[in-house]
């Protein structure tokens, strides 16, 4: 018996278990797999048609059985041993295929998880790599196609597999062709690839799955992937891809969706990957709002609140940087339904009122996951993604910046620079170490992000607003003369200079801060060099901003330069007074009260009460304070002379 002696080589091994004990699982597991692909072609209507393969298949599951007896004890080990025993007695009364296979898989797959072996790659298989590779390794035998036609096919005896043979294909996984490619076949033409990477030898085992299933299959299993969200929840991982078979698929999805599927998910296994975090956040957020629902049913508004906000925090802002790149005014639409879902809780309008707006989310997650699953974005969506968030959240933080750099030129009190120059730096530092935080210690929750952003906002506009009253004060009649004659002794004490430190480091603090968690995020969707090119892009695109806005501001006269820089960062003030408080209501500490309106996320606008307010009362205060400074500042009779 070769293909015994085949199937007991000792395979590749991992560091789940002891290798010894891996080595013979992952026997054990071969002679299953073996049995549940190769059995219909022994036993046909509870009779055999191949005496010498069903005499293959019952010693198989014999020594299946008693390999199993000496594995290492284990909780589930009896479990196991009767599971064999039903396999034997199966294979004994010349079961169906179909019922031997489930068997024989179940057990198998049991086996896997109990002992903790490794069933799928590390990283996500490079199929151009595989086709070369299948070329130049495989096609002389199994054809181009996989139908066994190569040219050296006709002198091997056995006769090498068709792997264009769907009825094969469809009882056979991933992982089972990647761990013939591993060890081969012997007593037969098929070697073990074992001058193959780990890498090459599963990406073979992907190619190779593509064999029985036409393009245009695939393209139907995109369409279907792409519209059916509970299948993207059935793979949420790499590994649920390699273990499955088409058979098993098929029990519950259907013959030609699962055909369709499979074809699709094995010919682009990045699918899974770049969708893996998007469904299990979405997943949340649907379970969450489902929760918040039913507590509101229940009476307990409060819960009720609790859950639509850790929806939202937990389940909907993780994958928020990845739809904006997709479909900025659906990511604007689910904000906006969260918020009204949110007020109408705390409103305590009737159930069928919140059940109404539940069902508007969830329709509008369900856009949200079919837009996130169309597989990652392309290099240019990504490239371009990159340098506007990297524009939108630095240019607020440059113009800061700037401005007081320029300020203190003109006012000769370059010794203060080092400070503002400290205070930017550091906040790109502190930026940094965020990002450590949050990729190798612990997550930033949405909630801590929110407030985060929320208290830095507010600060910074309480901040600009002095800031832009006070210089709107030297830029009017004599004032300036004099205090740049008094070269800011008084107005810039060493108290004041840190005080500027703090500005500084706050305003491109909160703008690293928001960056850093969109490109992290970002990173999942597998265009890392059209994210990185993006982000350098976005650098120079600053770089050069600062520079002319530097160089502008040496030739304007220091009455008009403080007028226009005062202006500007009253406009500052009033846009960081409405994204901070949007970003409070968003983690839950102010409250949301919806009303018809534009959201212009970029000046801090957002169709809600509570922000309108804020910046209504900052753009009062900055008005004020310019009147009072005109009518305080009209120049005297000394002024004029």
């Amino acid at each position: 018996m070769g293909a015994l002696c085949a199937l007991l080589v000792v395979l590749p091994l991992h560091a789940a278990t002891t290798p010894a004990v891996e080595a013979d699982v992952r026997q054990v597991w071969q002679l299953l797999d073996y049995v549940g692909v190769d059995y219909g072609s022994a036993v046909a209507n509870h009779a055999v048609v191949s005496a010498t393969e069903y005499q293959e298949i019952q010693e198989f599951v014999a020594t299946a059985r008693t390999r199993l007896a000496s594995l290492p004890a284990s909780n589930e080990r009896d479990t196991h041993l009767a599971q064999a025993d039903q396999l034997v007695g199966a294979v004994a009364a010349k079961a169906d295929a179909a019922e031997v296979a489930r068997l024989a898989h179940g057990l198998a797959d049991a086996l896997l998880a109990t002992y903790g072996i490794a069933v799928a790659p590390r990283a996500v298989p490079d199929l151009s790599r595989a086709q070369t590779l299948y070329v130049s390794q495989c096609s002389s035998c199994h054809g181009l196609t996989g139908h066994a036609d190569g040219p050296a096919a006709a002198a091997l005896s056995p006769p090498p597999v068709a792997f264009a043979d769907a009825a094969r294909a469809r009882e056979r996984s991933t992982f089972a062709l990647y761990q013939v490619i591993s060890q081969g076949v012997a007593g037969t033409a098929m070697p073990a690839f074992t001058t193959l990477s780990d890498e090459e030898r599963w990406a073979l085992a992907f190619r190779v799955g593509t064999l029985a299933y036409p393009p245009t299959l695939q393209r139907d299993g995109e369409q279907l992937w792409q519209a059916t969200p509970a299948l993207r929840e059935r793979f949420p991982n790499l590994d649920a891809v390699t273990r499955i078979t088409e058979a098993e698929l098929s029990a519950s999805l259907g013959e030609q969706p699962a055909r369709a599927a499979l074809a699709y998910l094995r010919a682009h296994p990045e699918a899974v990957t770049a969708s893996r975090t998007t469904a299990a956040s979405l997943v949340l957020a649907r379970q969450r709002l489902k929760e918040s629902q039913t507590a509101y049913t229940a009476g307990d508004p409060a819960r009720a609140t609790a859950l639509a906000l850790s929806a939202y925090l937990d389940g909907f802002e993780p994958v928020e940087p990845s739809l904006a790149l997709h479909d900025r005014a659906l990511l604007d639409r689910v904000e906006h339904a969260m918020g009204e879902y949110r007020a109408r809780i705390a409103r305590g309008a009737p159930v069928a009122d919140i059940a109404a707006q539940a069902d508007v989310l969830r329709t509008l997650i369900d856009s949200a996951d079919t837009a996130l699953s169309t597989s990652s974005a392309d290099a240019t969506t990504a490239f371009l993604g990159s340098l506007t968030i990297l524009l939108r959240e630095g240019l607020e933080a440059l113009l800061i910046v700037i401005a007081m750099i320029a300020f203190l030129r003109k006012a000769e009190r370059t010794d203060v620079l080092r400070y503002v120059h400290a205070g930017w730096m550091g906040a790109l530092l502190a930026g940094l170490l965020t990002w450590g935080i949050a990729t190798y210690v612990v997550s930033v929750s949405g909630a801590g992000r929110e407030v985060t952003e929320g208290i830095s906002s507010l600060f910074a506009a309480a901040v600009l607003l002095g800031v832009g009253i006070w210089m709107h004060q030297k830029s009017l009649a004599g004032r300036w003369q004099q205090y740049v004659r008094e070269k800011l002794s008084a107005a810039l004490t060493r108290r004041s200079a840190w005080f500027l430190f703090a500005l500084a480091f706050i305003s491109v603090y909160r703008e690293v801060f928001e960056t850093i968690l969109f490109y992290i995020a970002l990173w999942n969707e597998n265009n890392g060099l059209a994210l990185l090119a993006g982000l350098v892009t976005g650098v120079v695109l600053l770089g050069v901003i600062a520079v002319v806005l530097l160089r502008y501001s040496k030739r304007l006269p220091i009455a008009q330069f403080f007028s226009w820089s005062s202006l500007l960062i009253a406009v500052l003030a009033v846009v960081l007074a409405g994204k901070g408080v949007a970003a409070l209501q968003e983690a839950g500490w102010v409250a949301v009260q919806p009303i018809d309106g534009p959201r212009l996320a970029l000046l801090g606008i957002y169709p809600s009460l509570q922000p309108v307010l804020a910046q209504l009362a900052v753009l009062i205060v900055a008005v004020l304070g310019f009147v009072v400074n005109r009518r305080s500042g009209k120049p005297t009779t000394a002024d004029r002379r």
